[in-house]
Order: C-alpha cells, then sequence, then structure tokens
C-alpha cells in the first residue's frame, strides 16, 4: 500500500513512541486508582489497577517487537510501576484494612512501598540475564489488589503478614526466569 511521505513519517513516529505511551497509560491508570482510593471508590480503584496491569504487560511486548527498548521506556516503566504496584495497591489496602492498625498499618505500607522502590531500583541497575532477582513488583501488586476479594473472609491481622511476606519477598534474591 503506498502512503504519501508525510502519512509514512507519522505512522514511524506513533510506532517509536507506542510503547511508552501504553507504559504512561499504565502510570494514568494507576493515579486513577490512587485518586479513586482517596474518595472511597475502592472497586475503581481495583479495576483500575488490574488495567494498568494489562498495560504493563503490553508495553514490553510492542518495545520488544518493534525494538524499540531504551533506557529512557525503561525508567518510566519503573517509575510507572511504583505507582500502579507499590503506591496504588499499598493505599487502597491501607485505607481498607490497615488503617485499623494505626502508625504500624501506615508503616507496613510504607514499607511495601520502599521494598517495591528498592526492587525496581535494583533491576534498572543490573544487567539483563533473562532472570528476575526478588518478586516482581507487579506480580507484588496484584497479589495485594487481589487480596481485596479476601476481606470479608480473612482476619485483617491476616494483612500485615501479606504487607510483610511480599516486602521481604521483593527484595529477596531468589530467582524466577521471565516469561
Amino acid at each position: 500500500m503506498y502512503l504519501p511521505n508525510a502519512m509514512t513519517q507519522t505512522v514511524k513516529k506513533m510506532k517509536s513512541h507506542a510503547a511508552n505511551m501504553l507504559t504512561i497509560c499504565n502510570l494514568a491508570f494507576g493515579g486513577a486508582a490512587i485518586i479513586a482510593t482517596m474518595n472511597e471508590h475502592y472497586t475503581f480503584s481495583v479495576l483500575f489497577i488490574f488495567i494498568a496491569g494489562l498495560l504493563d504487560r503490553f508495553d514490553g511486548m510492542v518495545a520488544r517487537k518493534f525494538n524499540l527498548e531504551s533506557e529512557l521506556g525503561k525508567q518510566l516503566d519503573s517509575m510507572s510501576d511504583i505507582i500502579s504496584f507499590g503506591v496504588a495497591p499499598a493505599l487502597l489496602m491501607y485505607a481498607l484494612i490497615l488503617n485499623e492498625y494505626s502508625v504500624t498499618g501506615m508503616i507496613m505500607t510504607v514499607i511495601y512501598i520502599a521494598c517495591g522502590a528498592f526492587r525496581l531500583a535494583r533491576f534498572n541497575v543490573s544487567e539483563p540475564n533473562g532472570f528476575f532477582t526478588g518478586l516482581p513488583i507487579t506480580v507484588a501488586g496484584v497479589i495485594l489488589t487481589l487480596s481485596y476479594f479476601a476481606i470479608n473472609f480473612v482476619p485483617s491481622v491476616t494483612y500485615m503478614f501479606l504487607f510483610i511476606i511480599l516486602s521481604l519477598l521483593m527484595i529477596s534474591t531468589f530467582t524466577l526466569r521471565k516469561v
């Protein structure tokens, strides 16, 4: 199919930014999840975190398909992930459960976010080798968000342990093969 030169350039430009646009959409849904939590729209927050997860999955696929992997994309992805899978799920579960535990709940929330940030920073400075070191923050954030559906079935103290376990798994040194 013949495209005029200006159209060809536009298509090339769109392809070159496709992965970063998906990453920014991931960040936007993470931000929307935080705002939904602040406004006590918890179900929307859960939905927005899951949408961010889908976008996070596809941004890497698009980057690899169009050979767009870059240092900028890697850094942007990590910034988006700390919002969407660190701060958003932690604040959601803090608002719903951990606020019952006053300062201890707040400390658990901050520790989870800090461990997620450490995990992402370690990933950004490591050499790609086909393995993840520690539990990826995306997985931890999705598990934490999924636990929303168990609120009425498990004691609230369970969430204190869940935050600790996920935090430790993120900063641990075990390896997982990338899929």
